[in-house]
Parts: C-alpha cells; structure tokens; sequence
C-alpha cells in the first residue's frame, strides 16, 4: 500500500522522500518544492517507525523553523513536538547546555550579540591605542572568519595588510574577554559543540546516537563549521539528506560555501545519491552537475524535467 506521504508527489520527489538511508543531496531549484520534501520525509519516516525524536531537521532562520514545525503538525500532529527542529546556532546552543549538564558543570553563560561584539572591540581598541580610522565592522568579519575555519591567532599567518595586521592584535583580546565574562558569541553557537564532539568520541556517539536521521534545508547556506559540525552529527550512520540549490546562496556574508553542494559526495561518501527537480520555469543545469573525480559522481534518481 502506497504511504499517503508519498501521494500529490512528482516522481523524483518520490524518491527524495522513499531514499531514507545514507547520505543524499536534493538538488531543487526556487519553486519546486524543497520545503515539501522535508516536510513529506519526515512524516514518511515517522510512518515508517523510525521513532520522531532520532529526527534532526535543521533550517537557518527562526521563521523558517516555524512555518516548517506548523506544517508538520498538520501532518502528524503532536508527535512533531519530538522531532528536533532548529537552526544550527540554536542547536549548538542546546548542544553546549546539554554537556555541561552531562560533565555537572555549570552550563550557565552570556551570548554576546553583534552590538555586545562590537562594545568589545572598541573597548580593545582603546586598550591597543589603535587608529580611529579602523572600520571595527571589517575587523569582527576577520575575526568570524578565522573562528568559523577553527583558526587560533596563534595558527594566522603574518601578513603586510593593514587590517589581518589589527586582526592579530584584536583576535587574542577579544577570546581573553569572552572568556572573562563566560560569555560565547554567535560563532561559538557553532564551533565550540563541533570541537567538543571532534576531540571526544563519546561526545560525538551521544549526538550521532541521539540523531539518527538528520536534514538540512538551504544546504547552500552552510559555512566550513556547519560543515563539520554535520559530518560529527551524521559522520557514523551517515543517514543524512541535505536540500538546496546551488544557484541560490544567500548568506554569502556568513562564509557560505556553495562548495559544500559540489564536495557532498566527498564529505559524506558511499550511497551517494542525488534527485535533481526543479520548477517547470526552470531550465539549467547545476553547477555541481561537474563533479570532482568521476568516483565521486552521485547516483542519479531523477533529472529536470525541463531539461
């Protein structure tokens, strides 16, 4: 008997939905239904008996984790309250608060927010005597971009630019001041329950236990740290399915990396499999359709229809 989750689907949805286990790339323009897929796995593997609080779904934007929790109760009722459903900073954060529970410490701290940040900096300008001139904004950037590619300030290379120069000195004192008053940053939301799970393998067996089934939307989106972070969560079962469109990166002033779409197969090896749809006003093909090595090619289970 056919899952009624499955019903109203186009065929290569089907199969986005049905293909549960291992590691799968959804390949989905603007307009196909990317959202719907999520939505209609979820409820099928609910269905299917695998129990809602193994489910990890993850998405980058509070609004976005909503509409999709709304949906799904209208699909499956109250049982979506057991389903793990959140961005990947409010994760990290349950992540954080989670472990310090589990090691008895105190899972009490601050989280600084951009203009909590930037009091910081102009705190430690002052301190370092530095040019007036100094755009503070550019600095932060700097600082969030070695943070996210889990660079210490000792690891930065020297530099004759005047602004990685005021990064070396900004960098440092910055970290000193988070750790003087327990507080971490947006960045940290990431990196630090990432490098908690990297450097402890039964840290990262409670997670990948906890989360059998994990889903990303906007998968174009993510940066090098939710990178790894995914690959700490799902790098054991490798029961992972990411959504996105390679043509569609809009948080490239985060450090998105699109390359994460064309480096799936890589990252995330055997049983590779990718579903192309896209809308019926879609007529391209993906960038990532030039794959690495031809190893590395995914197995197909459907192309545009457009096309």
């Amino acid at each position: 008997m056919t899952s009624r989750w499955l019903r109203g689907l186009n065929p290569e949805q089907r199969e986005a939905v049905k293909t549960v286990d291992g590691p799968l790339l959804v390949l989905a323009g603007a307009g196909s239904g990317k959202t719907r897929v999520i939505t209609h796995r979820i409820a099928y593997m609910i269905e299917q008996g695998v129990p809602a609080e193994q489910i990890l779904a993850l998405t980058f934007t509070n609004k976005a984790a909503a509409e999709m929790r709304e949906r799904l109760k209208a699909m499956v009722g109250r049982v979506v309250e057991k389903v793990t459903l959140r961005t990947f900073h409010a994760l990290g954060l349950y992540m954080l608060r989670e472990e310090a529970a589990h090691r008895r410490r105190a899972g009490r701290f601050v989280i600084f927010d951009q203009g909590d940040q930037m009091a910081c900096l102009r705190e430690i300008a002052g301190r370092l005597r530095m040019d007036r001139s100094f755009d503070l904004g550019a600095v932060a950037s700097r600082i969030s971009a070695y943070k996210n590619a889990f660079i210490s300030p000792e690891a930065m290379e020297a530099s004759d630019d005047p602004y990685e120069q005021a990064t070396q000195a900004f960098y440092p004192a910055y970290l000193e001041m988070l750790e003087a008053q327990a507080a971490v940053d947006f960045d940290d939301l990431v990196c630090k329950p990432t490098q908690m799970m990297e450097r402890s393998k039964a840290c990262r067996s409670r997670w990948s236990d906890r989360f059998q089934r994990v889903l990303v939307d906007e998968y174009q989106d993510t940066n090098s740290a939710q990178l790894r972070m995914l690959r700490a969560i799902a790098g054991e079962h490798m029961n992972l399915c990411v959504v996105g469109d390679d043509d569609q990166s809009i948080y490239g002033w985060r450090g998105a990396e699109v390359k994460n779409i064309l480096q799936f197969a890589t990252d995330f090896p055997g049983g590779r499999t990718a579903a192309f749809f896209f809308s019926a006003t879609t007529v391209r093909w993906p960038r990532c359709w030039t794959w690495p090595t031809r190893s590395s090619r995914p197995t197909l289970i459907g192309i545009p229809r457009a096309c």
